[in-house]
């Protein structure tokens, strides 16, 4: 049965994982106490031989021994093998336990979509979860030897009342040499499809629902399966196990103590127990038996996993839920903070201390700012200081030189990006064209140009003028009115920077 001390640990306080070092039931202590017991004779029989049996040149040739194996010892990466092994072992450990297959989903669903109260509506609903009890029932008996001992045969699962004697045909019927623990789940579905057929499940999603939570409950039962097939590997588990074992083999010899008058380095102190040496094998060792009974938590060890008490909970709960709760409900009725604007339940003597604690509001709530800091700040440009221009920046990348002066191509492309990249004003807009004054009737002449961005950068030179073509179009003259003459437009000035220009285009005529 699992050990569980939690309540035990439920508050930290000084030594508080002391008190759980005298518990014996599921200890390292109860694991370990053979082994601890067999290195200390076979150490004490060595020393003994070495102080009362050898000879003088016997002991002599035994000391050389002693410090040749304790210098070499510590080669062997103990450590480093262990520590990985065991980790692998625990989280493959906790892995099975997720797997073990659970019905309270599925008997949720299947009281929700079957429907009917009549005798033919609690049998289907009955059934299905025997069926699905049967079916961890058939993979627990093939993993667990606790389970197992308890249904050694499928004569002993029916006399269980998990399966019928009709049903035992049909299952010893079925030709097959693998693991059948799957065939109480086919049955599932065709009796779910019978259920549909019938109206006790009243619409195809209902149903797709109940198989999804069965496949899960299945893949669960699958899953178990093949976590006992698939094994640590073997060379793994046997590099660990010699890895510690000639480890302390060495340590039976190379961590004797020496006799003090010969005058050996690190061999000034003769003791006859060796306290460390235990304490090393103690902790190394006891590190290899907690892989040693996480390794297939189906056994029956002390912390193994309650099988038999999961398979009597879930057979209970999921007749419960189908069953004698089916349809069960109380009569509605208002709750107790109905009309309460912020409902909050009351709290005991013992921990109402708790109500006058704050609530969390997360953890930037607590950070203060001075007022200054708080100021939001207006940026007029993209990058650089506050109050320059993103030509003025430009200008300072590119020193002036004979590239720049004179209209060069430089300056011409430099006066193309300062363009495209300058944000429009009202005071560049409305310097950008003008209009000549024309007497009364006549139309009016307009142009627009650049103004330049920089009084220190010459102006750009001017759009070649356009290729000679047809004429301007007129519209046809009618009987009672002149000849009125349409201007067709000329070039248009630059794009503003928020539209997308061809600048390949402008780039090539710059140049």
């Amino acid at each position: 049965m699992t050990v569980t001390y939690t309540a035990r640990v439920a508050n930290a306080r000084f030594g508080g994982f002391s008190q759980l070092l005298l518990l014996w039931r599921g200890s390292i202590y109860k694991l370990l106490w053979r082994e601890l017991l067999c290195f200390l004779g076979f150490y004490m029989a060595l020393s003994a031989a070495y102080r009362f049996v050898l000879k003088e040149g016997q002991k002599r040739y035994f000391e050389k021994l002693v410090i040749y194996c304790d210098q070499y010892a510590s080669l062997i990466p103990v450590s480093f093998v262990l520590g990985f092994y065991v980790t692998l072992v625990v989280h493959r450990w906790w892995n099975q336990y997720l797997c073990m297959p659970l019905p309270d989903a599925l008997m949720c669903v299947v009281a929700g979509t079957v429907h009917g109260r009549d005798e033919r509506g609690r049998l289907y609903r009955r059934t299905l979860m025997r069926y699905a009890g049967l079916s961890a029932v058939l993979i627990l008996r093939s993993v667990s030897t606790a389970v197992f001992k308890r249904f050694p045969t499928i004569d002993h699962v029916v006399e269980a009342g998990f399966m019928t004697r009709e049903e035992r045909k049909k299952f010893e019927n079925l030709n097959s040499s693998y693991n059948k623990y799957w065939v109480p789940c086919v049955w599932f579905s065709n009796l779910a499809a019978q259920a549909r057929r019938e109206g006790r499940i009243r619409d195809n999603s209902a149903l797709k629902l109940l198989l999804e939570e069965l496949n899960v409950f299945r893949g669960k039962c699958g899953m178990l399966f093949h976590y006992d097939w698939i094994s640590v590997p073997l060379v793994y588990t046997q590099v660990v196990t010699i890895a510690l074992y000639s480890y302390f083999l060495a340590c039976l010899i190379g961590r004797q103590f020496l006799d003090p008058a010969q005058g050996y380095k690190d061999h000034d102190l003769d003791l006859c127990v060796p306290i460390f040496t235990l304490l090393q094998f103690f902790f190394y060792a006891g590190w290899l038996k907690v892989a040693e009974q996480l390794i297939n938590p189906f056994g029956e060890d002390d912390d193994d996993f309650e099988t038999n008490f999961l398979i009597d909970r879930n057979f209970q709960v999921s007749m419960l839920a189908v069953d004698e709760m089916y349809d069960d409900l109380a009569v509605l009725e208002k709750d107790l903070y109905w009309d309460a604007a912020e409902a909050r339940a009351p709290y005991t003597a013992a921990t109402v201390f708790q109500l006058r604690q704050p609530s969390f509001q997360g953890s930037t709530f607590d950070i203060t700012l001075a007022k200054e800091d708080m100021q939001f700040q207006r940026l007029d440009g993209l990058d650089g200081p506050v109050g320059e221009a993103p030509g003025d920046f430009l200008q300072r990348l590119l020193p002036a030189g004979a590239g720049m002066a004179g209209g060069g191509p430089l300056g011409r492309r430099l006066s193309f990006l300062l363009r495209k990249n300058s944000c429009v004003s009202e005071a560049s807009t409305g310097a950008s064209c003008s209009c000549a004054v024309v007497p009364e009737g006549a139309a009016p002449e307009c142009s627009c140009r650049d103004p330049p961005l920089d009084p220190g950068l010459p102006e750009p030179e001017p759009p070649p003028p356009p290729p000679a073509g047809p004429e301007p179009l007129g519209l046809i003259p009618g009987p009672a009115e002149p000849f009125t003459t349409v201007t067709v437009p000329g070039p248009r000035g630059p794009a503003p920077p928020w539209l997308p220009s061809p600048i390949g285009e402008e780039e090539e005529n710059l140049a």
